[in-house]
């Protein structure tokens, strides 16, 4: 009887259709498993087969005699069993994705920071290049026009190749637009420097001309294009979605936040503590100007009309600026005097900013070949206004200048107040004894103009073509649009 009732389990767990709880394995049916059971040995219960009780479901199926009553040797339920593999799963898979994402995020840096790095190691070279050759020509400029003939002609040989540069060179550009109003913010920041030589009835005049200029120059370049749509008679297309750059975080705000609330202090007790007042001053200073651009982003639509987020920035640097002046004795214009040296080999927090105003140009060849089809399509209203609004501007702000009786250096400093700030430095570098600072903050002014009250003014001037109104507004407050 024994050996029958060893070969009746024998037989049981070996049957492939046998239920033993696990995944995978096909079950039969109690009633004829209980016919395998009973053809096998009858003598292997004690008790009659027919009125045998079986186990639940998902449970090993042993005779009780074999193993004892009431025992629970191997009698794992599936419901058990199942969580058990659920629980030595889970820490694997979070620890994966865990893994999966710190990945990601280290090999996310490098990618910034190599196709960044591109840009800014090639407009250092382009400005040492021409500065070495003595070219007068924006050596950014050459670079933007030589990127986007380069994406140009891939796209027509080899379309993958020029899509591929495009992605690779996606991280950078989303970079720069980002943080691209901060790159404009030093000459804002030292405006009390460089209108404290400038007489009063100067600035009133540079003033007028500056609003005055921006009306007329906004109306000459809507009206352009809308005469010469109406020659071409081109229809719109709809224009490349650009993505857009995410939101600052709570952590990005803190951060930064605890860089400057710890490098003001040491600035504050150990004035030399990296070499020089500039450098030691850096880390605050940039730290305030971001802080500041970071809450001025955060307002609500209402507010930024009237209050900017660059009015917000800046503030915020001279602010600090105005604190450490106080508390270090040192007075505002020194601190001014540290945020930006122009000098290569002691930077300040300006100058590292304003480093980034030539890869800023480059980075335009990106985004005029994402737009390709929609400047082709529209170049002739495009470059006719561009171009003609642009001659206005320059030769009516000499013009109205010499009339108002303004100084020849000032006019000169002005003149390019509608031209993005890295081309507007380049070009007053032109001429001896002009006011770098002064045009700077001229160009910057008038963008700010042009954001609060563009859309405003096209209005009232009953321009409604889409494209009049872009062009428009682009050349009118180019320096603070975003791409």
């Amino acid at each position: 009887m024994a050996a029958a009732s060893f070969n009746s389990r024998l037989l049981l767990l070996s049957c492939p259709n046998y239920s033993t709880g696990f995944h995978g394995r096909p079950r039969i049916s109690v009633a004829k498993l209980d016919k395998t059971a009973m053809k096998t040995s009858s003598v292997a219960f004690s008790i009659n087969p027919a009125s045998h009780k079986w186990p639940q479901k998902g449970r090993i199926l042993l005779p009780s005699k074999a193993i004892g009553a009431g025992s629970r040797f191997l009698q794992v339920s599936q419901n058990e069993f199942r969580t058990h593999r659920q629980m030595l799963k889970k820490p694997m898979g979070a620890n994966g994705e865990t893994l999966s994402v710190g990945f990601q995020s280290v090999f996310g840096v490098l990618h910034l920071a190599i196709s960044l790095g591109i840009i800014v190691a090639m407009d250092k070279f382009l400005k040492r290049a021409f500065v070495a050759a003595a070219i007068k020509f924006p050596s950014a400029l050459f670079g933007m026009f030589c990127v986007f003939s380069i994406l140009m002609i891939l796209d027509s040989v080899a379309p993958s190749a020029a899509m591929g540069l495009m992605k690779f060179f996606e991280p950078a550009n989303l970079f720069i637009q980002r943080w691209l109003p901060l790159f404009y913010v030093p000459s804002l920041v030292v405006l009390p420097l460089a209108v404290k030589d400038i007489p009063a009835a100067s600035g009133i005049k540079i003033f007028f001309i500056l609003v005055g200029g921006w009306l007329a120059s906004l109306s000459v370049a809507g009206y352009t294009a809308i005469a010469v749509r109406k020659i071409v008679k081109t229809e719109m297309v709809a224009a490349e979605p650009m993505a857009k750059p995410s939101p600052f975080s709570r952590i990005e705000v803190l951060a930064w936040t605890g860089i400057f609330v710890s490098s003001f202090a040491t600035a504050l007790l150990y004035p030399t503590a990296l070499g020089t007042n500039a450098r030691t001053c850096l880390p605050f200073l940039l730290a305030a100007t971001v802080l500041g651009y970071m809450v001025g982003s955060g307002l609500p639509s209402d507010v930024k009309k009237v209050f900017h987020p660059i009015i917000c920035c800046a503030l915020s640097a001279d602010l600090a600026a105005f604190a450490f002046g106080y508390l270090s004795q040192s007075g505002l214009d020194a601190v001014l005097g540290y945020y930006l040296t122009k000098v290569s080999s002691n930077p300040g927090a300006g100058d590292i900013l304003m480093g980034f105003l030539g890869s800023v140009i480059i980075s335009f060849a990106f985004s005029m070949f994402k737009q390709r089809k929609l400047v082709k399509r529209h170049a002739t209203e495009i470059f006719s206004s561009v171009i003609i609004s642009t001659i206005f501007s320059l030769y009516s702000t000499a013009l109205i200048g010499r009339l108002v009786g303004l100084e020849p250096s000032l006019t000169v400093s002005i003149l390019p107040r509608c031209i993005t700030v890295a081309l507007a430095l380049s070009i007053v570098s032109f001429f001896e004894g002009v006011n770098a600072s002064l045009t700077a903050a001229v160009v910057v002014l008038t963008g700010l103009i042009g954001a609060n009250f563009v859309q405003a003014m096209l209005d009232k001037l009953r321009l409604s073509d889409p494209i009049a109104r872009g062009i428009a507004t682009a050349s009118r407050y180019a320096p603070l649009l975003c791409k």
